[in-house]
């Protein structure tokens, strides 16, 4: 159901920085580029991630409660990604770990303050 995800930036080069590192172990790529923002996708048809600059032109916030969630092929790219995502700058805000039987997961702020998760879902034990 989702087609694409926005999150704000106060800084758009310091965010498609962060984002096109990130990203670049998933094979994500540049989808679209204006002066506003920019988004990445892995294949057309499938949803994107997007950063822009506030079209109210108002200073970009982050949500309090607001998180996006990516989800992982699997526990190893889980952690990698939560490392890659440090190692850019971002701050921790949950390790990886198991959450309940199936789902593992890891937390992250990006350079803006905005709220990432990125999860897979595992066998129950």
């Amino acid at each position: 159901m989702i087609g694409y995800t926005c999150v704000g930036t106060n800084d758009l080069d310091r965010s498609v920085a962060f984002y096109t590192d990130l990203f670049a172990p998933l094979g994500a790529k540049v989808f679209f580029k204006t002066d506003r923002g920019v988004g990445w996708g892995v294949k057309p048809g499938q949803p994107m991630f997007s950063v822009m600059k506030p079209f109210d032109a108002q200073p970009a916030t982050a949500g309090n409660g607001t998180m996006i969630s990516l989800l992982m092929p699997d526990v190893a790219t889980v952690q990698a990604l939560h490392a890659k995502a440090l190692s850019l700058g971002a701050r921790d805000e949950g390790a990886p770990g198991a959450r309940s039987k199936t789902f593992y997961g890891a937390y992250f702020r990006d350079p803006d303050g905005n709220k990432l998760a990125v999860y897979c879902i595992t066998p129950a034990s």
